[in-house]
Parts: C-alpha cells; sequence; structure tokens
C-alpha cells in the first residue's frame, strides 16, 4: 500500500525534525534511507528530487518537497496543528522566529559543523570561524530563551510546534557536533526555556518513536549521544 508520505532521511539529519512533525500530526508514512557513506544525496536520482544534494526529501501528493521549515509549514498548515493558523493574531511572532530559526540559526549552525564548505582547508582559519559561530549560536539563542520566557503558545506551549520540534534537534546537534571539536559552550541550562521545551518534549510520544526508530536515547535533547542507528549513518 503507497503512503500518503515518503521521507527521504539520514539518521539524526535535518529529516529527524520532519519526522518528529509527521508522528506529531499522526500521519501515515514511510522512510527511505538516504545512504551518506555512500553519498548517495549526490545521486542523480536524489537530485531529481531536490536539486541542492541536501536532506530531508518530504514526497507528498503534490510533488517533492525540501527546505526544512518549507515542510514544515506546509505540513502544519495542510493538518491544521502545530502551528498557528493563518487568520491567528499569533501567526506573526510565530513566522518570524520560525524562520530566524531556519535561516540564521540553522545557517550558522551548518558553518559551525562544515567550515571548510565556506572558508577551505586552512585549518587556523577554521579555528577562528568556530570561535565566531558559537559565539553567534549563543547570541541566537539566547534572543529565543528570552522569547520563549514571554510563554507564547508556539513555543514551548501546553502542545508543541514545529518551531519547537525544529528548535529541539538543533539543540541536540549544538551538544553533538562536530565530532573532535570543543562543545563545552553548549550548555543547554544557560537556556532555561529551551531547555523546559526540550524535556517536556522527551515525553512525547512522537519522540519515543523517533527514538527508536534512529537510536537516539533516552534523552536526545536534554542529555544527548551519538545516535546508534538500526541502519544507515548519522555521519
Amino acid at each position: 500500500m503507497i503512503k500518503r508520505y515518503r521521507l527521504h532521511y539520514a539518521p539524526d539529519n535535518a529529516s529527524l525534525v520532519i519526522r518528529l512533525a509527521l508522528e506529531e500530526l499522526g500521519q501515515d508514512y514511510e522512510t527511505v534511507l538516504v545512504d551518506r557513506q555512500a553519498q548517495a544525496q549526490r545521486s542523480a536520482a536524489y537530485r531529481a528530487l531536490n536539486p541542492s544534494g541536501l536532506i530531508p526529501v518530504l514526497e507528498t501528493p503534490d510533488g517533492p518537497m525540501f527546505e526544512t521549515a518549507a515542510i514544515l509549514l506546509w505540513l502544519s498548515d495542510r493538518h491544521g496543528a502545530l502551528a498557528p493558523a493563518v487568520d491567528s493574531d499569533q501567526r506573526a511572532g510565530f513566522l518570524k522566529w520560525l524562520f530566524f530559526t531556519s535561516n540564521t540559526l540553522h545557517a550558522d549552525l551548518r558553518i559551525l559543523f562544515y567550515p571548510e564548505h565556506y572558508i577551505g582547508t586552512d585549518l587556523t582559519q577554521q579555528h577562528q570561524l568556530r570561535r565566531v559561530q558559537r559565539q553567534r549560536l549563543h547570541s541566537h539563542l539566547s534572543h529565543i530563551d528570552a522569547a520563549a520566557a514571554q510563554r507564547p503558545s508556539w513555543l514551548g506551549g501546553d502542545e508543541p510546534s514545529v518551531l519547537d520540534l525544529y528548535l529541539a534537534c538543533q539543540l541536540r546537534w549544538m551538544a553533538l557536533y562536530p565530532q573532535g571539536s570543543d562543545r563545552s559552550w553548549m550548555v543547554l541550562a544557560q537556556y532555561p526555556n529551551l531547555q523546559a521545551i526540550c524535556t517536556k518534549l522527551e515525553l512525547r510520544a512522537s519522540v519515543s518513536a523517533a527514538r527508536c526508530a534512529e537510536g537516539l536515547g533516552a534523552t536526545p535533547f536534554t542529555s544527548p549521544f551519538l545516535a546508534k542507528p538500526p541502519e544507515g549513518s548519522p555521519t
């Protein structure tokens, strides 16, 4: 039987955010492993779905979608959950922080993880860039934590939003990656409102399903360790 959605994923990649959203929405979906070790994301078949060769791709009845924030917003609007409605007075605040998380926080996180893609292979320059990026990320998280302190319904509310899911995954990755570099700067307790979001999410069935599927362990956001997935590699 053909599922409504097909998620092209790699363990502990940005596809994790989409998996969590699909689980929260109770949607029927199947997964297709993108073998990063074999560079499957660069294959012609995968680039036919996403020309940038990035993970994730979500195949939908309306065609394949890529870009994490776009998929999250499309899913929440299509299914009327996990985000304020289009006509809600909460919509503007939600959108600005969702796109800040995608266009600023996530973009700076990619530079921290892959400095060689931006400045080349000089290790001294990479070290300097990572130092700057850690400072930038701390500033970004402080801003978001302050926004969460205002208790909007879409950031740490009684029910999770796609923004909560997106942030929790990024906080996980900051605590774990890049391997072999200084990660002591990332102390979740510095951001108590974001820590509370992560703690609440770990109690949800959606996170339990994702933990089992991708080998994330019992506390994937508040005390994470490297994924031990049943298939594929998170690297």
